[in-house]
């Protein structure tokens, strides 16, 4: 038996999809059960000099018609045109296997009743941790457990540039041109560097733990621009690392808090020396307490590997639907808002007065971390009555 695949886009990841299949096709296949081969490249763009430049088409009808076609990797990124690609091929019975973070966050649930609906599969293991198995490990190996918590470091651009703010005492705009230089971050970072990445990561870990779909925009999204290398500092000395952490909790009412944030996490806790474009995600269960997962969390073969794993379960059980769901949930009405989020939180202020024991006093002001647990309403509300310079809420 054999199986034909097609790919929709050659981009960083589309490209290393097809270069690490034709390096790994042999074992590829072992573990597939069956021969494979990818018969179609979709790509606007032309290709003279690839080695499979005969694959290339531009007209997507031609792997929607083509019956000898049962898997599709996407690794076009955004909403559109992908939402109606995905979306057409479920609906011919094609399985899917994607990267697309926001294309996971925006339509999941649609995508998944498609796939049911049509007896195939759409997988999204890339969508999270690039090579972290996340998905997979939250829906089979850890569906026994009773998960409370989700929470780590989803976005490598943003951890490399606090790495080298802590490291190397960068500023932030320094180590933003280096994570650009080195190809870690866009000629446009927002979505880095303003939290929509992990976002849409968190959104994508949220459905999937807790049931029902999480939109990106009932989610709080802060990112790095504003930090303060001051800051780093003194929550070192303080002991603490500064990371942007996207987590999602259940709350004693049964509503969920999904948020994206820098925050201080204490060194005992082994998320603070996640460095460089490493990702680490946290997993709270009450059978298995924690556990963490950690790796690369985006690079073209890192990325592509997640990709062609999805593409081996999609050839495994072809015609068998083997993928997760979740319930659409336009309204979102069971996740908490902000105001709800607990924790400890740090303080810089300008003046002395006040400061607890423990206090760090630098030439940029004074700083500390409360012993109590203060809600993000109440943190407002204290640091607009001391004078705050800053504030960030601490990872327990």
């Amino acid at each position: 038996m054999s199986a034909k695949l097609a790919v929709l886009g050659h981009g960083v990841v589309g490209s290393g999809v097809v270069e690490l299949f034709y390096k790994n096709k042999k074992n590829i296949e072992n573990r597939a059960g069956k021969e494979l081969d990818i018969k179609y490249i979709l790509d606007l763009r032309d290709f003279p000099d690839s080695p499979y430049q005969e694959k290339f088409t531009k007209n997507f009808e031609d792997i929607l018609n083509d019956d000898e076609v049962t898997t599709v990797a996407e690794c076009m990124g955004g909403v559109e045109p992908a939402f109606t690609f995905v979306k057409a091929c479920l609906e011919k019975g094609k399985s899917v296997a994607t990267s697309n973070k926001e294309l996971v966050a925006e339509k999941g649930d649609i995508l998944l009743a498609a796939a049911k609906e049509h007896s195939c599969n759409f997988f999204f293991e890339a969508s999270v941790g690039g090579a972290i198995p996340i998905i997979r490990p939250l829906h089979k190996c850890l569906a026994a457990n009773d998960i409370t918590k989700v929470a780590g470091i989803l976005n490598g651009t943003s951890n490399f540039i606090l790495t080298k703010m802590y490291s190397e005492n960068m500023q932030f705009a320094d180590a933003l041109k280096l994570a650009q230089e080195l190809g870690y971050a866009e000629k446009n970072p927002a979505a880095d560097i303003e939290g929509h990445d992990a976002c849409r990561k968190i959104c994508i870990i949220s459905s999937l733990v807790y049931g029902k779909h999480v939109y990106p925009k009932n989610v709080y999204t802060k990112g790095i621009s504003d930090l303060q290398l001051c800051d780093i500092d003194a929550a070192e000395v303080l002991g603490y690392a500064v990371k942007v952490i996207a987590s999602v909790q259940e709350l004693e009412n049964g509503y969920i808090l999904p948020a994206v944030m820098p925050m201080l996490v204490p060194f005992d806790n082994i998320i603070s020396d996640v460095k460089n474009v490493f990702n680490a995600v946290m997993v709270y269960g009450n059978g298995i307490d924690k556990v963490m997962l950690y790796g690369r969390g985006a690079g073209k073969l890192p990325t592509a590997s997640a990709v062609l794993g999805d593409i081996i379960n999609c050839v495994q059980h072809y015609h068998t639907v083997n993928s997760l769901t979740w319930e659409s949930a336009e309204n979102n009405d069971f996740v908490a808002p902000i105001e709800k989020f607990s924790s400890k939180w740090y303080f810089r202020t300008a003046s002395e007065n006040n400061s607890p024991e423990g206090s760090y006093t630098s030439e940029n002001g004074t700083s500390f971390v409360t012993a109590e647990e203060l809600t993000f309403t109440q943190a407002q509300e204290k640091a607009k009555e001391i004078n705050a310079l800053a504030y960030l809420p601490v990872l327990e």
